[in-house]
């Protein structure tokens, strides 16, 4: 389980760490960058494989649309939308807020009540989430686009539990990223939408796709199949953290003392979260990377 704990913070700075990197991509379509991104991140996944890939059944579809659906693609597309209407901070925040919904939702799935510890960990976990970012502002639609980038996030957290546990972390994120690759493809049309990138912009989606999407996906969905998505989630507010952390290194923000009495007490709620038995922890399916 500590392993699996380790996977799933490690991704989560992943994400988190990759905005700089992404931010290489400005100018570059969107839609395109995201099927070339996952794309390559099915490449790297199916050569991990060797090819051996699971189909999955029709048990699996739903979640895999959700994944891909709302989870990767229009995730993505909320992200861009909402930061045309509210601050930076203030979507972070918003997002922040997941590990919150995730504590209450998937135990109430289960016909159960959160348990306590779990809940205060992830209260914590948006109170400090909210201090890091500052809270930020927002007008006309901001409210609603965040607002959805907190159901994309929950959704593409709980629509691979079922496909894990039956097809295996590595299996369910190269599906969904087959999915999401060809999906963006087809979505994608128009002259315009389609430009040879830079070797600045060629660098960024290789980092995106492989390490970002392959890596941090599989060790996401080992986590959550261990730990069960409600403990996980607490784990989405290492994200902010290390956007923080690189923003500092990098010179583009200061390191104040509010921001760093954000992070103790997003690092406290994670601890706190991450100390409950969670009954609603599965046994993964027999999956390679899970056993690394």
């Amino acid at each position: 389980m500590n392993k699996a704990m380790v996977g799933a913070a490690f991704a989560s700075v992943l994400v988190g760490a990759s905005v700089p990197i992404t931010g290489m991509l400005d100018g570059y379509p969107v839609l395109a960058g995201q099927a070339i991104r996952y794309g390559i991140a099915a490449v790297a996944l199916l050569i991990w494989l060797k090819g051996r890939l699971p189909m999955p059944s029709a048990r699996d579809i739903p979640g895999l649309i959700a994944m891909v659906v709302a989870g990767m693609l229009g995730f993505n597309a909320a992200i861009l939308l909402a930061q045309r209407y509210a601050t930076p901070g203030f979507v972070a925040a918003m997002l922040g807020g997941s590990p919150l919904v995730l504590a209450i939702v998937v135990p109430a799935l289960r016909g159960r009540r959160p348990n306590a510890r779990a809940l205060i960990g992830a209260t914590l976990v948006v109170l400090g989430v909210a201090v890091l970012t500052g809270g930020g502002s927002w007008h006309g639609p901001g409210l609603a686009l965040a607002l959805l980038v907190l159901v994309c996030e929950v959704a593409f957290t709980l629509g691979g539990v079922g496909v894990t546990r039956r097809l295996g972390a590595t299996a369910a994120s190269t599906w969904a990223c087959i999915g999401a690759a060809v999906g963006g493809a087809l979505i994608t049309t128009g002259e315009n939408a389609w430009s040879r990138p830079t070797w600045r912009e060629l660098i960024a989606l290789t980092v995106l796709g492989t390490l970002v999407t392959a890596v941090a996906f599989v060790l996401w969905y080992t986590g959550v199949s261990v730990l069960g998505a409600d403990r996980a989630g607490v784990l989405i507010g290492l994200m902010p953290l290390s956007g923080l952390g690189v923003a500092v290194i990098v010179g583009a923000q200061a390191l104040t003392i509010t921001a760093l009495g954000g992070a103790v007490v997003v690092a406290a709620g994670c601890v706190l979260g991450l100390s409950v038995r969670a009954p609603s922890a599965t046994r993964p399916a027999p999956d390679r990377v899970a056993r690394r």
